[in-house]
Protein backbone atom coordinates (compact mmCIF):
# COMPACT_ATOMS: atom_id res chain seq x y z
CA UNK A 1 0.00 0.00 0.00
CA UNK A 2 2.79 2.44 0.86
CA UNK A 3 4.48 1.69 -2.46
CA UNK A 4 1.24 2.33 -4.34
CA UNK A 5 0.73 5.65 -2.55
CA UNK A 6 4.30 6.71 -3.33
CA UNK A 7 3.84 5.77 -6.97
CA UNK A 8 0.66 7.84 -7.27
CA UNK A 9 2.25 10.74 -5.50
CA UNK A 10 5.20 10.71 -7.88
CA UNK A 11 2.91 10.54 -10.88
CA UNK A 12 0.80 13.47 -9.71
CA UNK A 13 3.84 15.56 -8.85
CA UNK A 14 5.54 14.72 -12.12
CA UNK A 15 8.66 13.57 -10.29
CA UNK A 16 9.18 10.70 -12.66
CA UNK A 17 12.76 10.10 -13.83
CA UNK A 18 12.25 9.10 -17.44
CA UNK A 19 15.89 8.38 -18.37
CA UNK A 20 14.57 7.89 -21.87
CA UNK A 21 15.35 8.74 -25.49
CA UNK A 22 17.48 11.79 -24.94
CA UNK A 23 20.79 10.16 -25.78
CA UNK A 24 23.77 10.30 -23.50
CA UNK A 25 27.52 10.15 -23.61
CA UNK A 26 29.74 11.99 -26.03
CA UNK A 27 29.09 11.68 -29.73
CA UNK A 28 31.99 9.69 -31.23
CA UNK A 29 34.01 11.24 -33.98
CA UNK A 30 33.72 9.54 -37.35
CA UNK A 31 36.02 6.53 -37.34
CA UNK A 32 36.95 4.35 -40.26
CA UNK A 33 37.92 0.70 -40.08
CA UNK A 34 38.81 -1.31 -43.15
CA UNK A 35 39.99 -4.77 -44.10
CA UNK A 36 41.01 -6.18 -47.45
CA UNK A 37 40.07 -9.83 -47.53
CA UNK A 38 39.71 -12.83 -49.76
CA UNK A 39 36.72 -15.11 -49.32
CA UNK A 40 37.29 -18.58 -50.66
CA UNK A 41 36.19 -22.11 -49.97
CA UNK A 42 34.25 -23.38 -46.97
CA UNK A 43 37.08 -24.55 -44.73
CA UNK A 44 36.63 -21.87 -42.09
CA UNK A 45 33.16 -21.41 -40.72
CA UNK A 46 31.25 -21.99 -43.93
CA UNK A 47 32.78 -19.03 -45.78
CA UNK A 48 31.43 -17.78 -49.05
CA UNK A 49 32.26 -20.18 -51.85
CA UNK A 50 32.72 -17.29 -54.25
CA UNK A 51 36.41 -16.44 -54.54
CA UNK A 52 36.64 -12.68 -54.80
CA UNK A 53 38.70 -9.84 -53.42
CA UNK A 54 36.66 -7.55 -51.19
CA UNK A 55 37.54 -4.31 -49.45
CA UNK A 56 35.26 -3.99 -46.45
CA UNK A 57 35.25 -0.63 -44.70
CA UNK A 58 33.06 1.16 -42.20
CA UNK A 59 32.85 4.85 -41.37
CA UNK A 60 31.09 5.15 -38.02
CA UNK A 61 28.81 7.86 -36.68
CA UNK A 62 26.85 8.38 -33.50
CA UNK A 63 23.19 9.37 -33.94
CA UNK A 64 21.01 8.44 -30.99
CA UNK A 65 17.48 7.16 -31.71
CA UNK A 66 17.97 7.02 -35.51
CA UNK A 67 14.95 7.37 -37.78
CA UNK A 68 15.68 6.36 -41.37
CA UNK A 69 14.45 7.82 -44.65
CA UNK A 70 15.71 7.39 -48.22
CA UNK A 71 16.30 10.47 -50.39
CA UNK A 72 18.74 11.55 -53.10
CA UNK A 73 19.90 7.94 -53.56
CA UNK A 74 21.11 7.86 -49.97
CA UNK A 75 19.80 6.82 -46.58
CA UNK A 76 19.44 9.53 -43.97
CA UNK A 77 18.96 9.12 -40.24
CA UNK A 78 17.68 11.82 -37.90
CA UNK A 79 18.09 11.50 -34.15
CA UNK A 80 18.07 13.16 -30.74
CA UNK A 81 19.85 16.48 -30.15
CA UNK A 82 19.16 17.47 -33.78
CA UNK A 83 21.79 15.01 -35.02
CA UNK A 84 21.67 13.58 -38.54
CA UNK A 85 23.84 11.48 -40.84
CA UNK A 86 23.68 9.97 -44.31
CA UNK A 87 25.09 6.94 -46.11
CA UNK A 88 25.11 5.58 -49.68
CA UNK A 89 25.70 1.97 -48.62
CA UNK A 90 24.48 1.46 -45.02
CA UNK A 91 28.12 1.03 -43.96
CA UNK A 92 29.83 4.41 -44.30
CA UNK A 93 28.17 7.36 -42.56
CA UNK A 94 28.73 11.10 -42.91
CA UNK A 95 27.50 13.33 -40.08
CA UNK A 96 25.60 16.34 -41.46
CA UNK A 97 24.26 17.91 -38.26
CA UNK A 98 24.58 17.69 -34.49
CA UNK A 99 23.62 19.71 -31.46
CA UNK A 100 20.71 22.03 -30.67
CA UNK A 101 22.55 25.24 -31.42
CA UNK A 102 22.58 28.19 -33.81
CA UNK A 103 25.08 26.50 -36.12
CA UNK A 104 22.88 23.46 -36.82
CA UNK A 105 21.79 23.64 -40.49
CA UNK A 106 18.61 21.61 -40.02
CA UNK A 107 16.63 24.26 -38.09
CA UNK A 108 18.26 27.71 -38.29
CA UNK A 109 17.73 29.88 -35.23
CA UNK A 110 16.39 26.78 -33.49
CA UNK A 111 16.14 28.52 -30.09
CA UNK A 112 14.01 31.26 -31.60
CA UNK A 113 11.90 29.08 -33.89
CA UNK A 114 11.11 26.54 -31.18
CA UNK A 115 10.93 28.99 -28.26
CA UNK A 116 7.41 27.88 -27.34
CA UNK A 117 8.46 24.21 -27.44
CA UNK A 118 11.47 24.74 -25.18
CA UNK A 119 9.47 26.93 -22.78
CA UNK A 120 6.75 24.32 -22.37
CA UNK A 121 9.14 21.37 -22.03
CA UNK A 122 11.51 23.34 -19.77
CA UNK A 123 14.55 22.14 -21.69
CA UNK A 124 17.04 23.35 -24.27
CA UNK A 125 17.44 20.17 -26.31
CA UNK A 126 15.37 17.96 -28.60
CA UNK A 127 14.63 14.27 -28.49
CA UNK A 128 14.01 11.62 -31.17
CA UNK A 129 12.41 13.07 -34.35
CA UNK A 130 11.01 11.50 -37.49
CA UNK A 131 11.14 12.84 -41.05
CA UNK A 132 8.75 11.90 -43.86
CA UNK A 133 8.09 13.27 -47.34
CA UNK A 134 4.42 14.02 -47.95
CA UNK A 135 2.44 14.39 -51.17
CA UNK A 136 3.39 18.05 -51.61
CA UNK A 137 7.01 16.97 -52.05
CA UNK A 138 8.14 18.67 -48.85
CA UNK A 139 9.88 17.02 -45.92
CA UNK A 140 8.09 17.09 -42.57
CA UNK A 141 10.14 16.79 -39.41
CA UNK A 142 8.16 15.71 -36.34
CA UNK A 143 10.34 17.09 -33.55
CA UNK A 144 9.84 16.80 -29.79
CA UNK A 145 11.25 18.09 -26.53
CA UNK A 146 10.88 16.73 -22.99
CA UNK A 147 11.78 17.99 -19.54
CA UNK A 148 13.28 14.57 -18.85
CA UNK A 149 12.45 14.05 -15.18
CA UNK A 150 8.72 14.17 -15.98
CA UNK A 151 6.56 13.65 -19.08
CA UNK A 152 6.18 17.38 -19.70
CA UNK A 153 6.74 17.41 -23.44
CA UNK A 154 5.82 19.13 -26.68
CA UNK A 155 5.67 17.59 -30.15
CA UNK A 156 5.56 19.72 -33.29
CA UNK A 157 6.20 19.90 -37.03
CA UNK A 158 8.84 21.71 -39.08
CA UNK A 159 8.85 21.64 -42.90
CA UNK A 160 11.61 21.88 -45.51
CA UNK A 161 11.90 21.77 -49.29
CA UNK A 162 15.06 19.68 -49.06
CA UNK A 163 15.88 16.69 -46.86
CA UNK A 164 18.89 18.45 -45.30
CA UNK A 165 16.87 21.55 -44.50
CA UNK A 166 16.44 24.28 -43.60
CA UNK A 167 13.27 23.31 -41.72
CA UNK A 168 10.73 25.98 -40.76
CA UNK A 169 8.55 25.48 -37.69
CA UNK A 170 4.80 25.04 -38.19
CA UNK A 171 4.00 24.79 -34.50
CA UNK A 172 3.22 22.36 -31.68
CA UNK A 173 0.58 19.69 -32.29
CA UNK A 174 0.59 17.80 -28.97
CA UNK A 175 1.57 18.50 -25.36
CA UNK A 176 1.79 16.37 -22.23
CA UNK A 177 2.53 16.81 -18.54
CA UNK A 178 -0.05 19.53 -17.92
CA UNK A 179 -0.42 18.74 -14.22
CA UNK A 180 -3.87 19.46 -12.83
CA UNK A 181 -5.14 20.65 -16.20
CA UNK A 182 -7.26 19.18 -18.97
CA UNK A 183 -5.28 17.16 -21.51
CA UNK A 184 -5.98 16.67 -25.22
CA UNK A 185 -8.78 14.19 -24.52
CA UNK A 186 -10.55 16.60 -22.17
CA UNK A 187 -9.71 14.78 -18.94
CA UNK A 188 -7.17 15.86 -16.32
CA UNK A 189 -3.71 14.72 -17.36
CA UNK A 190 -2.74 11.45 -15.66
CA UNK A 191 0.82 10.26 -16.34
CA UNK A 192 -0.09 6.63 -15.64
CA UNK A 193 -2.55 6.49 -18.55
CA UNK A 194 -1.89 9.49 -20.80
CA UNK A 195 1.14 9.50 -23.13
CA UNK A 196 4.39 11.37 -22.97
CA UNK A 197 4.25 13.17 -26.33
CA UNK A 198 7.68 12.14 -27.64
CA UNK A 199 9.29 9.63 -30.05
CA UNK A 200 7.04 10.07 -33.12
CA UNK A 201 7.09 7.80 -36.15
CA UNK A 202 4.93 8.82 -39.10
CA UNK A 203 4.04 6.25 -41.76
CA UNK A 204 1.59 5.47 -44.54
CA UNK A 205 -0.49 2.32 -44.50
CA UNK A 206 -1.25 0.19 -47.55
CA UNK A 207 -4.38 2.24 -48.28
CA UNK A 208 -2.48 5.51 -48.25
CA UNK A 209 -3.69 6.70 -44.85
CA UNK A 210 -1.17 8.62 -42.76
CA UNK A 211 -0.50 7.68 -39.12
CA UNK A 212 1.71 8.76 -36.25
CA UNK A 213 2.71 6.34 -33.51
CA UNK A 214 4.37 7.91 -30.47
CA UNK A 215 4.82 7.79 -26.68
CA UNK A 216 7.24 6.75 -23.98
CA UNK A 217 7.01 5.41 -20.44
CA UNK A 218 4.06 7.20 -18.71
CA UNK A 219 0.80 5.98 -20.28
CA UNK A 220 2.49 4.07 -23.08
CA UNK A 221 2.40 4.01 -26.87
CA UNK A 222 -0.44 5.67 -28.83
CA UNK A 223 -1.40 6.12 -32.49
CA UNK A 224 -3.13 9.00 -34.27
CA UNK A 225 -4.39 9.38 -37.83
CA UNK A 226 -2.96 12.40 -39.66
CA UNK A 227 -4.15 14.57 -42.53
CA UNK A 228 -1.90 13.74 -45.51
CA UNK A 229 -2.40 17.25 -46.91
CA UNK A 230 -0.70 19.04 -44.01
CA UNK A 231 0.62 16.34 -41.67
CA UNK A 232 -1.58 17.50 -38.80
CA UNK A 233 -3.71 15.17 -36.62
CA UNK A 234 -7.27 14.73 -37.80
CA UNK A 235 -9.66 16.43 -35.35
CA UNK A 236 -11.51 14.73 -32.53
CA UNK A 237 -8.94 12.04 -31.65
CA UNK A 238 -7.51 13.41 -28.42
CA UNK A 239 -4.29 11.52 -27.86
CA UNK A 240 -5.44 8.74 -30.18
CA UNK A 241 -5.64 5.00 -29.61
CA UNK A 242 -3.60 3.27 -26.91
CA UNK A 243 -1.53 0.36 -28.25
CA UNK A 244 0.96 -0.65 -25.54
CA UNK A 245 2.23 0.15 -22.06
CA UNK A 246 1.13 2.25 -19.13
CA UNK A 247 1.84 2.90 -15.45
CA UNK A 248 5.31 4.16 -16.45
CA UNK A 249 6.38 0.93 -18.17
CA UNK A 250 9.88 1.28 -19.58
CA UNK A 251 8.67 0.97 -23.18
CA UNK A 252 9.40 3.54 -25.88
CA UNK A 253 10.77 4.25 -29.35
CA UNK A 254 7.84 2.83 -31.33
CA UNK A 255 8.30 2.31 -35.08
CA UNK A 256 5.96 0.61 -37.57
CA UNK A 257 7.09 -1.29 -40.67
CA UNK A 258 4.82 -3.04 -43.17
CA UNK A 259 6.22 -6.15 -44.84
CA UNK A 260 4.88 -7.04 -48.32
CA UNK A 261 6.28 -10.52 -47.71
CA UNK A 262 4.12 -11.34 -44.69
CA UNK A 263 1.45 -8.62 -45.11
CA UNK A 264 1.79 -7.73 -41.43
CA UNK A 265 2.41 -4.36 -39.81
CA UNK A 266 5.22 -4.77 -37.28
CA UNK A 267 5.40 -2.47 -34.26
CA UNK A 268 8.94 -2.25 -32.93
CA UNK A 269 9.61 -0.85 -29.45
CA UNK A 270 12.51 -0.75 -26.99
CA UNK A 271 12.04 -2.15 -23.50
CA UNK A 272 14.26 -1.02 -20.61
CA UNK A 273 16.54 2.01 -20.28
CA UNK A 274 18.79 3.52 -22.92
CA UNK A 275 22.10 3.85 -21.05
CA UNK A 276 24.85 1.27 -20.66
CA UNK A 277 23.23 -0.15 -17.53
CA UNK A 278 19.63 0.35 -18.69
CA UNK A 279 19.15 -2.98 -20.54
CA UNK A 280 17.54 -1.57 -23.71
CA UNK A 281 16.31 -4.39 -25.94
CA UNK A 282 14.18 -4.30 -29.07
CA UNK A 283 10.89 -6.16 -29.29
CA UNK A 284 8.21 -6.52 -31.92
CA UNK A 285 4.49 -7.26 -32.16
CA UNK A 286 2.33 -7.48 -35.27
CA UNK A 287 -1.10 -6.67 -36.67
CA UNK A 288 -3.02 -6.87 -39.92
CA UNK A 289 -4.11 -3.28 -39.31
CA UNK A 290 -1.90 -0.18 -38.92
CA UNK A 291 -3.65 0.87 -35.72
CA UNK A 292 -3.69 -2.57 -34.14
CA UNK A 293 -4.42 -4.48 -32.10
CA UNK A 294 -0.79 -5.62 -32.05
CA UNK A 295 -0.17 -9.15 -30.74
CA UNK A 296 2.93 -11.10 -29.79
CA UNK A 297 3.65 -14.74 -30.59
CA UNK A 298 1.52 -15.96 -27.68
CA UNK A 299 -1.44 -13.90 -28.90
CA UNK A 300 -1.19 -11.32 -26.12
CA UNK A 301 -2.77 -7.99 -27.02
CA UNK A 302 0.07 -5.56 -26.31
CA UNK A 303 -2.45 -2.95 -25.15
CA UNK A 304 -2.77 -5.03 -21.97
CA UNK A 305 0.99 -5.04 -21.32
CA UNK A 306 1.89 -2.48 -18.67
CA UNK A 307 3.61 -2.15 -15.32
CA UNK A 308 1.88 -3.18 -12.10
CA UNK A 309 1.09 -0.01 -10.09
CA UNK A 310 1.42 -1.97 -6.85
CA UNK A 311 5.09 -2.64 -7.61
CA UNK A 312 8.04 -0.22 -7.48
CA UNK A 313 8.25 2.50 -10.11
CA UNK A 314 9.44 1.32 -13.54
CA UNK A 315 8.44 -2.26 -12.83
CA UNK A 316 10.08 -4.42 -15.53
CA UNK A 317 8.93 -7.79 -14.24
CA UNK A 318 5.37 -7.28 -15.50
CA UNK A 319 6.38 -6.42 -19.06
CA UNK A 320 9.41 -8.70 -19.61
CA UNK A 321 7.40 -11.81 -20.65
CA UNK A 322 5.72 -10.01 -23.55
CA UNK A 323 6.63 -9.15 -27.13
CA UNK A 324 9.05 -10.93 -29.46
CA UNK A 325 12.52 -10.00 -28.21
CA UNK A 326 14.83 -9.53 -31.18
CA UNK A 327 18.03 -9.37 -29.12
CA UNK A 328 19.59 -7.91 -25.99
CA UNK A 329 23.02 -7.42 -24.41
CA UNK A 330 25.53 -9.98 -25.68
CA UNK A 331 29.13 -10.57 -26.72
CA UNK A 332 30.61 -13.20 -29.03
CA UNK A 333 33.86 -14.70 -27.72
CA UNK A 334 36.80 -14.86 -30.11
CA UNK A 335 37.10 -18.26 -31.73
CA UNK A 336 40.37 -19.85 -32.82
CA UNK A 337 42.00 -17.70 -35.50
CA UNK A 338 39.81 -14.66 -34.85
CA UNK A 339 41.27 -11.29 -33.88
CA UNK A 340 40.19 -7.84 -32.76
CA UNK A 341 37.65 -6.67 -30.21
CA UNK A 342 35.02 -9.35 -29.64
CA UNK A 343 31.75 -8.31 -31.26
CA UNK A 344 28.81 -7.49 -29.06
CA UNK A 345 26.19 -4.88 -28.15
CA UNK A 346 24.95 -3.20 -25.00
CA UNK A 347 21.57 -1.45 -24.76
CA UNK A 348 20.96 -1.56 -28.50
CA UNK A 349 17.67 0.05 -29.34
CA UNK A 350 15.33 2.83 -30.41
CA UNK A 351 15.33 1.47 -33.91
CA UNK A 352 13.81 2.36 -37.20
CA UNK A 353 13.40 -0.11 -40.08
CA UNK A 354 12.76 -0.24 -43.80
CA UNK A 355 11.97 -2.59 -46.64
CA UNK A 356 13.91 -2.31 -49.90
CA UNK A 357 11.40 -3.18 -52.61
CA UNK A 358 14.11 -3.51 -55.28
CA UNK A 359 16.09 -6.18 -53.41
CA UNK A 360 13.22 -7.47 -51.24
CA UNK A 361 15.33 -7.04 -48.10
CA UNK A 362 14.26 -5.90 -44.64
CA UNK A 363 16.65 -3.80 -42.54
CA UNK A 364 16.88 -2.73 -38.90
CA UNK A 365 18.60 0.59 -38.07
CA UNK A 366 19.47 1.35 -34.44
CA UNK A 367 21.99 2.85 -32.07
CA UNK A 368 24.02 0.73 -29.70
CA UNK A 369 26.56 0.88 -26.91
CA UNK A 370 29.28 -1.73 -26.51
CA UNK A 371 30.71 -3.99 -23.78
CA UNK A 372 33.15 -2.13 -21.50
CA UNK A 373 32.87 1.11 -23.48
CA UNK A 374 30.51 3.14 -21.30
CA UNK A 375 28.05 5.50 -22.96
CA UNK A 376 29.80 5.77 -26.34
CA UNK A 377 27.30 4.81 -29.02
CA UNK A 378 27.24 4.30 -32.79
CA UNK A 379 24.81 3.49 -35.58
CA UNK A 380 24.38 -0.09 -36.73
CA UNK A 381 22.38 -1.67 -39.56
CA UNK A 382 21.42 -5.36 -39.62
CA UNK A 383 19.43 -7.28 -42.18
CA UNK A 384 16.18 -8.87 -41.05
CA UNK A 385 14.40 -11.92 -42.42
CA UNK A 386 10.80 -13.11 -42.08
CA UNK A 387 10.63 -16.63 -40.65
CA UNK A 388 8.09 -19.34 -41.44
CA UNK A 389 5.82 -18.10 -38.67
CA UNK A 390 5.76 -14.57 -40.09
CA UNK A 391 8.08 -12.97 -37.52
CA UNK A 392 11.16 -10.88 -38.24
CA UNK A 393 14.46 -12.35 -37.10
CA UNK A 394 17.64 -10.25 -37.10
CA UNK A 395 20.95 -11.33 -38.61
CA UNK A 396 23.55 -11.68 -35.82
CA UNK A 397 26.20 -9.52 -37.56
CA UNK A 398 26.06 -6.03 -39.06
CA UNK A 399 25.12 -5.65 -42.70
CA UNK A 400 27.70 -6.01 -45.44
CA UNK A 401 26.46 -6.84 -48.96
CA UNK A 402 27.67 -10.16 -50.33
CA UNK A 403 28.55 -8.45 -53.60
CA UNK A 404 28.94 -4.90 -54.81
CA UNK A 405 26.45 -5.50 -57.58
CA UNK A 406 22.77 -6.33 -57.35
CA UNK A 407 21.80 -8.23 -54.21
CA UNK A 408 20.85 -11.83 -54.93
CA UNK A 409 19.65 -14.46 -52.46
CA UNK A 410 22.43 -16.85 -51.47
CA UNK A 411 21.45 -20.40 -50.66
CA UNK A 412 22.79 -22.00 -47.48
CA UNK A 413 22.49 -25.77 -47.74
CA UNK A 414 22.19 -28.21 -44.86
CA UNK A 415 25.76 -29.27 -45.54
CA UNK A 416 27.02 -25.68 -45.28
CA UNK A 417 24.96 -25.11 -42.13
CA UNK A 418 26.37 -28.10 -40.24
CA UNK A 419 29.29 -27.09 -38.03
CA UNK A 420 30.42 -25.34 -34.85
CA UNK A 421 28.88 -22.02 -33.81
CA UNK A 422 29.23 -19.21 -31.33
CA UNK A 423 25.76 -19.31 -29.79
CA UNK A 424 23.73 -16.70 -27.86
CA UNK A 425 20.38 -17.22 -26.14
CA UNK A 426 18.81 -13.75 -25.80
CA UNK A 427 16.12 -14.99 -23.34
CA UNK A 428 13.31 -12.61 -22.24
CA UNK A 429 14.99 -10.76 -19.39
CA UNK A 430 15.38 -7.01 -19.16
CA UNK A 431 18.86 -6.99 -17.68
CA UNK A 432 22.14 -5.13 -17.96
CA UNK A 433 23.99 -8.45 -17.89
CA UNK A 434 25.99 -9.05 -21.07
CA UNK A 435 25.25 -12.60 -22.20
CA UNK A 436 28.46 -14.36 -23.30
CA UNK A 437 28.40 -16.68 -26.28
CA UNK A 438 28.67 -20.41 -25.82
CA UNK A 439 29.78 -23.16 -28.21
CA UNK A 440 27.25 -25.41 -29.91
CA UNK A 441 27.44 -27.75 -32.86
CA UNK A 442 24.83 -28.46 -35.50
CA UNK A 443 25.66 -32.00 -36.49
CA UNK A 444 25.18 -33.56 -39.90
CA UNK A 445 23.00 -36.10 -38.09
CA UNK A 446 20.50 -33.38 -37.13
CA UNK A 447 21.58 -33.21 -33.51
CA UNK A 448 22.47 -30.09 -31.54
CA UNK A 449 25.30 -30.65 -29.06
CA UNK A 450 27.54 -28.56 -26.85
CA UNK A 451 26.24 -25.89 -24.45
CA UNK A 452 22.66 -26.80 -25.40
CA UNK A 453 21.26 -30.05 -26.77
CA UNK A 454 18.43 -30.88 -29.09
CA UNK A 455 17.76 -31.28 -32.79
CA UNK A 456 17.86 -29.09 -35.86
CA UNK A 457 16.50 -29.32 -39.39
CA UNK A 458 17.05 -27.49 -42.67
CA UNK A 459 13.58 -26.66 -43.99
CA UNK A 460 14.42 -25.40 -47.48
CA UNK A 461 14.89 -21.86 -48.82
CA UNK A 462 17.37 -21.08 -46.03
CA UNK A 463 14.75 -21.80 -43.36
CA UNK A 464 16.00 -23.60 -40.29
CA UNK A 465 14.38 -24.95 -37.12
CA UNK A 466 15.85 -25.86 -33.73
CA UNK A 467 14.20 -27.83 -30.95
CA UNK A 468 16.08 -27.72 -27.67
CA UNK A 469 15.78 -30.37 -24.97
CA UNK A 470 13.38 -29.33 -22.24
CA UNK A 471 11.41 -26.95 -24.47
CA UNK A 472 8.16 -27.62 -26.27
CA UNK A 473 8.49 -24.49 -28.41
CA UNK A 474 10.30 -24.88 -31.71
CA UNK A 475 12.61 -22.07 -32.79
CA UNK A 476 12.17 -21.12 -36.44
CA UNK A 477 14.34 -18.79 -38.44
CA UNK A 478 16.73 -18.22 -41.28
CA UNK A 479 20.26 -19.19 -42.32
CA UNK A 480 22.33 -16.52 -44.04
CA UNK A 481 25.91 -15.49 -44.76
CA UNK A 482 27.11 -12.46 -42.79
CA UNK A 483 30.39 -10.58 -42.50
CA UNK A 484 32.38 -11.61 -39.41
CA UNK A 485 34.92 -8.83 -38.91
CA UNK A 486 36.76 -10.87 -36.26
CA UNK A 487 37.45 -13.49 -38.94
CA UNK A 488 37.69 -11.13 -41.92
CA UNK A 489 35.29 -13.36 -43.83
CA UNK A 490 31.66 -14.08 -44.60
CA UNK A 491 30.34 -16.95 -42.53
CA UNK A 492 27.10 -18.86 -42.09
CA UNK A 493 24.83 -17.59 -39.34
CA UNK A 494 21.40 -18.48 -38.00
CA UNK A 495 18.77 -16.38 -36.28
CA UNK A 496 15.74 -18.20 -34.88
CA UNK A 497 12.82 -17.32 -32.63
CA UNK A 498 10.01 -19.17 -30.86
CA UNK A 499 6.42 -18.28 -29.98
CA UNK A 500 7.51 -17.24 -26.49
CA UNK A 501 9.48 -14.43 -28.09
CA UNK A 502 12.94 -15.82 -27.36
CA UNK A 503 15.62 -15.39 -30.04
CA UNK A 504 18.75 -17.52 -30.54
CA UNK A 505 21.76 -16.49 -32.62
CA UNK A 506 24.59 -18.54 -34.07
CA UNK A 507 27.78 -17.52 -35.90
CA UNK A 508 29.64 -20.44 -37.49
CA UNK A 509 33.30 -20.74 -36.62
CA UNK A 510 34.37 -24.14 -37.94
CA UNK A 511 33.46 -27.67 -39.00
Amino acid sequence: MQTSILFKALAVAGAVSLAACGGGGDEPAGATTAASVTTSGTKSGGLSTTAQRLSVGFTEAGVHDPSVIRANNQYYVFGSHLAAAKTPDLMNWTKIADGVNAANPLIPNVAGQLAETFAWAQTSTLWAPDVIRLDDGKYYMYYNACKGDSPRSALGIAVADHIEGPYVDKGIILKSGMWGQASHDGTIYDATKHPNTVDPNVFRDQKGKLWMIYGSYSGGIFILQLDPANGMPLPGQGYGKHLLGGNHSRIEGAYVLYSPQSKYYYMFTSFGGLDSFGAYNMRVARSRNPDGPYLDGKGTDMATVKSDPSKPLFDDASIAPHGQKLFGNHQFALASGETGTPLGYVSAGHNSAFYDAATKQHFLVFHTRFPNMGEMHELRVHQMFINEDGWPVVAPLRYVPLSKGKEVPVSVSATAAAGTYKFVNHNKEITAHVVPSQVVRLGKDGKVTGAVKGTWAHRGENNVALTLDGSTRQYRGVLSRQWNSNANAFTVTFSVQNAEGVSLWGVRTGN
